[in-house]
């Protein structure tokens, strides 16, 4: 639009005043240029000349961009009942109402939207008003509630290739107290608490955590990412409180949560208050100030800590944590053998491959298997019968696959010689090592 085609149509309005459709097309023209003054009179004017849908939309339009949302909304709430399937509408609604303050409201209608277009996105609605991922929790919290929500394990540490370090810091420090809970309780020692499993993705954390729970017989719980967050403001601290609540409900309990540092990331760091708020509760639910945590074991697992909120380890939240390393050579030779268990394999020599997989994760290994098997499907079709995977095919895949877990050690290096306040990641330079 420019002013030649403003002063236009003013010409033609003088011709023919009472023509709605000009004046309309006068008022829209002068609300893209934000103009806004000059279309709020134009927009008045048809109104005065009888009742204009188009008309009204356009003045809330101008009110919401002057800033008076107030007259935005009285005007949009008169419009709901004609305009409830006008996209337009509603999103200018849901905005001018979270720019008042009314987020439920504002939610309401984004709601809506959704409904008529479910793929929709819109930047300010999305950043205030929805957070990535859907629940999946459970609302009843009892047994008939998924499965997936409330095992009984039936693996223990005997099942954990390896990992020796690992199983002897968690039995002395977490196991043995839920196993003697009478010793501690005459000491006044609560039976429960938090540790944090960190290290390398692909290492195992998932496993352990679950061997846990089968080690002393205990339900388990485990939730991710996505069964947290909610892409509501608000359930998000609900759907975090119902876990918790679940796992009061069956103590002895282990809770694993999967991905914490995206739970728990610093505040500091947070640019939404939804996040903020999340972390308040996280922290609310393992204090245990308003429920009762005793047989509750937390378990978080994290490819990060560094970028976890300082306040998760304070003592008494998860003040006990634990480095999960690349399995070391028995553990490897173990993952390999299951892996491999039940495929058509000759003459493996799980010693030698082993050797040769230094710092692989779990993931990894399994990746390097199934390029072994791609390998021998191809040679299989070509010669018309099943061939055999052997200790050459695995270690031709190994060099195609080199270890995930560099990357990662690369960064925690870094933390752990500059930012090793209080010897935390102490066993990363004993892993790699190196003395600080």
């Amino acid at each position: 639009m420019t002013d030649n085609t403003i002063n236009n149509l003013r010409d033609a309005l003088a011709y023919s005043p009472g023509n709605i459709p000009l004046r309309l097309l006068l008022a829209e023209a002068l609300l893209k240029m934000d103009r806004l003054d000059e279309a709020e009179t134009e927009y008045s004017m048809v109104l005065s000349a009888g009742d204009d849908h188009r008309a009204r939309v356009g003045l809330a339009q101008v009110f919401y961009k002057k800033g008076n949302y107030s007259a935005c909304n009285v005007i949009l709430e008169d419009l709901m009942d004609t305009e409830s399937r006008n996209i337009d509408v509603l999103v200018l609604h849901a905005k001018a109402l979270l720019k008042e303050g009314s987020v439920g409201k504002a939610i309401e209608i984004y709601k809506k939207v959704l409904v008529l277009v479910p793929n929709y996105t819109d930047d300010e609605l999305d950043n205030d008003l929805r957070m990535t991922g859907t629940s999946q929790l459970p609302h009843n919290g009892g047994e008939e509630d998924d499965e997936r929500f409330l095992q009984r394990p039936t693996i223990n540490f005997n099942d954990v290739g390896g990992m020796e370090a690992v199983k002897r810091e968690i039995e002395l420090k977490i196991l043995k107290p839920m196993l003697h809970p009478e010793l501690y309780k005459a000491y006044g020692k609560k039976i429960g608490g938090g540790i944090l499993l960190y290290g390398p993705p692909g290492c195992g954390k998932t496993f352990i955590a679950k061997a846990t729970a089968g080690q002393v017989n205990a339900r388990f719980i485990t939730v991710g990412l996505n069964e947290i967050l909610d892409m509501w403001i608000g359930n998000s601290e609900k759907n975090l409180h119902e876990v918790f609540e679940l796992a009061r409900q069956h103590t002895p309990c282990v809770l694993f949560i999967d991905e914490i540092d995206a739970l728990g990331a610093s505040r500091s760091d947070m640019k939404q208050s939804a996040g903020r708020h999340l972390i308040n509760q996280f922290l609310q639910e393992l204090d245990g100030i308003s429920n009762d945590n005793e047989g509750v074991l937390v378990i978080g697992a994290t490819n990060t800590p560094w970028n976890l909120d300082p306040a998760f380890r304070r003592p008494g939240r998860f003040d006990r944590i634990i480095f999960v390393p690349p399995p070391d050579d028995n553990a490897r030779q173990s993952i390999l053998r299951i892996k491999l268990a039940g495929k058509p394999i000759e003459a493996i020599d799980y010693k030698q491959l082993s050797g040769k997989l230094d710092n692989y994760s779990g993931a990894d290994i399994n990746a390097l298997i199934d390029i072994a098997i791609e390998m021998k499907l191809e040679e299989s079709f070509s010669q018309g019968e099943i061939k055999p995977i052997q200790t050459k095919d695995l270690l031709a895949a190994a060099k195609k696959h080199k270890a995930s877990t560099q990357e990662w050690f690369t960064t925690a290096k870094n933390f752990a010689l500059f930012a090793n306040d209080g010897g935390l990641y102490d066993e990363i330079l004993t892993f790699l090592k190196i003395k600080k």
